[in-house]
């Protein structure tokens, strides 16, 4: 794995994969050695970021974006290079800055485990305790749609009080719009107000659903339609 580590000043953010009302992800151009190719960057869970009138989901004070690495098992084991080149944008309540770096890193290529490196360790920890983790198997999770909303209801064995839910594409989930929590015995129901921007009909809602127990969790459900019933175990 490699890591990008944004380091914020004070009242400053930059935004998750699917920004919200406004902004844009960090975005970056590998520019790799010949036998390694990158995989999709893991983002940490979001944070809801409000201001009137908008809400976007992004990170502040710091975060470290990690993207594993995969090697061709013919790769030397010689030193290589890793290059970068990264844009993003830094926002305030006030203003944004664009912003773009060049980035490099030299590693050696050895057979063996690589030892943890005690000076990115604890980043590299940090940021996998903040992944949203794979939807437990004995959760049963369905989605309902009404003309305006979606329904998440899920079961999972106890209740909860506090649920916030981060649908990853943009423009199907209102970002401002109020989530209402109910709830149950063995979960609870969390609707969903469509935003005004979905101008079609979409079949699987996908996202991060934060819950009360400071976890969050990736949700990838099918949703169904008026008269029909589809879950996700």
């Amino acid at each position: 794995f490699l890591g990008l580590h944004f380091q914020l000043e004070k009242n400053w953010h930059i935004y998750w994969v699917n920004p919200g009302d406004s902004g844009e992800p960090p975005r970056v151009e590998w520019k790799l050695p010949p036998g390694v190719t990158a995989g999709a960057i893991e983002w940490p869970t979001p944070h809801r970021l409000e201001t009137p009138g908008i809400v976007d989901f992004g990170y502040e004070n710091s975060v470290t974006l990690i993207v594993p690495m995969y090697p061709d098992a013919s790769l030397a084991a010689e030193p290589v290079q890793f290059g970068a080149g990264l844009k993003l944008l830094v926002c305030s309540r006030e203003m944004c800055i664009p912003g773009k770096a060049q980035l490099s890193l030299t590693l050696p290529v050895k057979t063996q485990p690589p030892l943890p490196d005690p000076r990115t360790a604890a980043l590299f920890a940090t940021t996998r305790k903040s992944l949203p983790l794979p939807m437990p198997g004995s959760w049963k999770v369905k989605v309902g749609e009404k003309s305006d909303c979606f329904v998440l209801t899920a079961n999972i064995g106890h209740p909860i009080t506090q649920a916030v839910f981060f649908a990853v594409a943009e423009s199907q989930v209102s970002n401002a719009g109020p989530q209402r929590l109910l709830p149950m015995k063995s979960g609870f129901q969390l609707t969903l107000m469509k935003s005004d921007q979905l101008l079609k009909p979409i079949s699987q809602l996908k996202g991060v659903l934060a819950l009360s127990n400071d976890r969050a969790y990736l949700i990838d459900v099918p949703i169904s339609k008026a008269g029909s019933s589809s879950s996700a175990p």
